[in-house]
């Protein structure tokens, strides 16, 4: 065990950081007490908070923003220690009071740190357990990335990625699959600061468990420190039969050990006599305190140890090595239900907050007042202003400016006549020609990185890394072109390259994706991330994809290839899900075109897209499947919308075919037959349900608000006869188009697999889920038929 000893320090400054300490304490618990007990409740429920978790990491967050961190630093804090960070931002001046006031409530701070919510004094929204640890390490890499390509801010020094977080998250797989990566990469300038409270939400962790850790980590290449005593535990431990005593609370239970606490001194009393009553050195030691003094002595652990704390994270910071902190702390120290194993979502009752009140000076009425009941208020106001961390980073909070990235009006398009071509295909040769960095693509091309889990070749991502190279810390040349062996890929590396392959696991192409996705925020430069991956895998990704466009990232995703178009590889590599996905996932704007001149407006509306104000990441789906190009003239305007008229129907039209991606050309076939018979019928290209959904909710919204608005969706439709029917087709679940009979009350009969597919050829596949032209030809002639009423 790599134990760090604390080493004394002077008093006054120890002193004054415990007194903040129990500042933030104080507030957190407060807080939580105001929202649940005093603030009115109108429905009467628990409005919830952990004022047991905010109490057993206030110690370490205290020597870390009072002392440890700089202004460069970026944190991310464990969720339920929302309110501690709330109360140092309020201390700092970075939050109002009405926003602590109305913690978990509308309007109010966020129950967990919310980027988006709680504003630019947030670095990293945590609160979907293990993600935002994770996080920090990406973002550790994409500092590495802009500062070796010469994009960040000019003059800001290196930062530190923090992550402070809690002993249950290390369960999380999430966390392993990126410290490999990290190891991959050679990651620095990382610290994960662990509460080891021992509790997890439901229980007392298993004793055998967090001794595997500091193995894991330094097998990547990780430091790690144990804090597991404090000073007054280690002089005990070094007077006579404190050899004894250090060995027995070493083998003490997690569970004995919680239940101890909770109990008191009595308890520690007989629990210790019951073994070592023979031992006199032990004994000298523990009966001349009284029951309180013993309870304290035998909770004093480093985690709540100030001058361990400092000293420890002072060591480390001379070194860019990532660290690993494991802090042994108590679950809700110094509150009524320290150690209890029920105390997660525990909270004080209005007597214990009385008493709580009365131990920390603070008077009646006065509750929210910054420095009440401290000793000398003004001295402590000075030395809050003065830490290193208190100091701004940027004239707006901590988010730092970023110029935008000019997108030429038109991007290069392959040539395409007289060849088919998948949108797969279009997008390698479009990024391709970027990557030649001439004229006006010149600056786009250098803002660009892009990544991919393992499958960039089979993404069309080759020709583009061809040219630009692969980022790693490290110059690696490519073993077959020096030895002059036939590749396709010319894969040299060194800190130039531009394109971060990462090992196959999704989440960390999302986790990666999110942290390039605020390089803007985080060091003041400007990347216009793309992440590459074959789309069913998007599901094993989705929690890390949901996780950074709740941070409001912004990247391309291109998930490719997809469908059950994807007909040889089986039902396991064909989605239905994603376009559901696309349509639900907010800040994410999605798009599936079928031809490659529509891929090209909408790739240039992504990269223009992702940096505005008001925009978000984007999602493209694309096809693996070979398509004559057509040659025409586009609106860009419609196709970024979410659709447009291939063949505008003829007023009053009763009937019309609507297609989305890959079956393009099963709906033209369809839809050339069917105009031999009904000759006004109509055949509409869909880019984006999601953009044409988003764009009917809005108007509906506005239209509620007494405002005059329409939608794109509802212009398209409106040449249709009132009762006309739209047959809808996509290389996805049918349920993606089935809202469009609402829009203007037509009928609407979709089609798209709805099932798991299986291995063949696309025709084949085509027919038995019902999306080739038959299938899409009987539709018609269904909705053809006289009605029956």
């Amino acid at each position: 065990m790599n134990e760090i000893r604390p080493v004394e320090q002077g008093v006054g400054k120890l002193e004054t950081l415990a007194q903040i300490e129990r500042k933030l304490v104080w507030l957190a618990s407060w807080m939580i007490h105001h929202a649940n007990h005093i603030r009115p409740n109108p429905e009467g429920q628990k409005v919830g908070g952990h004022q047991a978790s905010c109490a057993s990491v206030a110690t370490i967050m205290t020597a870390l923003y009072f002392d440890a961190l700089r202004p460069q630093d970026r944190v991310a804090v464990k969720p339920h220690a929302g309110p501690v960070l709330h109360a140092i931002n309020y201390m700092f001046g970075r939050q109002s009071l009405e926003k602590l006031q109305a913690l978990r409530q509308f309007g109010g701070a966020q129950a967990y740190p919310s980027r988006v919510k709680d504003g630019p004094e947030i670095d990293f929204s945590t609160g979907s357990v293990g993600l935002g640890v994770a996080l920090t390490s990406f973002s550790a890499l994409i500092q590495d990335y802009v500062q070796a390509h010469g994009l960040a801010k000019a003059g800001l020094p290196r930062a530190r990625n923090v992550a402070i977080a809690g002993d249950a998250e290390l369960d999380e797989g999430n966390i392993y699959e990126a410290l490999l990566e990290g190891w991959k990469h050679d990651v620095r300038d990382v610290w994960w600061v662990v509460d080891y409270n021992r509790q997890s939400l439901d229980s007392v962790m298993p004793d055998r468990l967090f001794g595997r850790f500091e193995g894991l980590f330094r097998d990547m290449g990780w430091k790690v420190a144990t804090l597991k005593y404090g000073r007054k535990l280690e002089a005990a431990f070094a007077r006579p039969g404190g050899y004894s005593l250090r060995g027995w609370v070493d083998e003490c239970p997690n569970s004995t050990y919680s239940a101890l606490t909770f109990q008191g001194g009595a308890a520690w009393r007989e629990a210790i006599l019951a073994d070592m009553r023979r031992s006199r050195g032990v004994r000298a030691i523990i009966d001349k305190l009284s029951d309180d003094e013993l309870a304290a002595l035998m909770t004093n652990l480093a985690g709540h140890d100030l001058g361990a704390l400092t000293d420890a994270f002072a060591a480390a910071a001379q070194s860019d090595q990532p660290t690993l902190f494991l802090a042994y702390t108590i679950k809700g120290n110094g509150l009524p239900f320290a150690g209890h194993k029920d105390n997660h979502a525990g909270m004080m009752t209005l007597e214990q907050m009385d008493g709580f009140r009365a131990a920390n000076h603070i008077r009646l009425g006065h509750e929210w007042e910054k420095f009440e009941g401290l000793e000398s208020p003004r001295a402590m106001e000075r030395f809050v202003q003065s830490v290193p961390f208190a100091k701004p980073l940027a004239a707006h909070g901590r988010r730092l400016p970023a110029a935008v990235v000019p997108v030429p009006a038109t991007l290069p398009q392959p040539r395409v006549t007289g060849r088919k071509m998948s949108t797969q295909s279009g997008f390698g040769e479009i990024l391709s020609e970027i990557g030649r960095a001439q004229g006006d693509y010149a600056a786009l091309s250098r803002h660009i990185v892009t990544t991919s889990p393992d499958v960039a070749v089979s993404t069309n991502l080759g020709p583009w890394i061809n040219r630009r190279g692969v980022f790693d810390r490290y110059t690696r040349e490519d073993v077959f072109r020096n030895g002059k062996l036939v590749s396709a890929q010319r894969w040299g590396t060194d800190a130039q390259g531009q394109h971060v392959e990462l090992g196959i696991a999704e989440q960390n192409l999302f986790l990666l994706l999110g942290a390039a996705g605020l390089s803007h925020d985080l060091y003041g430069a400007r990347l216009l991330p793309v992440g590459t991956v074959y789309d069913p895998f998007v599901n094993r990704g989705h929690d890390a994809l949901f996780y950074a466009c709740y941070q409001d990232a912004r990247f391309l995703l291109i998930s490719t290839p997809s469908g059950i178009t994807l007909a040889p590889e089986g039902g396991q590599h064909q989605a239905t899900n994603t376009p559901l996905l696309a349509i639900v996932q907010d800040k994410l704007a999605s798009f599936e075109p079928a031809y490659c001149d529509e891929l090209g407006i909408l790739l240039r509306h992504a990269f223009e897209y992702m940096q505005r104000p008001e925009g978000s990441a984007v999602w493209l789906r694309l096809s693996n499947l070979a398509l004559p190009q057509p040659t025409r003239a586009l609106d860009p305007a419609q196709v970024i919308a979410g659709g447009h008229w291939v063949v505008p129907p003829q007023p009053g039209a009763n009937i019309a075919i609507a297609y989305q991606g890959a079956v393009a050309g099963e709906a033209e076939k369809a839809f050339a037959i069917l105009q031999e018979d009904v000759p006004e019928a109509g055949l509409l290209a869909i880019t984006s349900p999601d953009r044409l959904y988003a764009g009917w909710r809005a108007a509906q919204r506005s239209r509620r608000l007494g405002h005059k608005a329409g939608s794109h969706v509802e212009d398209l439709l409106t040449p249709l006869a009132p009762g006309a029917a739209i047959i809808s087709v996509l290389d996805g679940h049918p349920a993606a188009h089935a809202w469009l009979g609402a829009v203007r009350g037509q009928r609407v009969m979709a089609l798209g697999p709805d099932r798991f597919g299986q291995s063949g050829d696309v025709g084949s596949l085509y027919r038995e889920y019902e999306i080739d032209s038959a299938a899409i030809l009987d539709a018609c002639a269904e909705a053809l038929l006289p009605s029956n009423d």
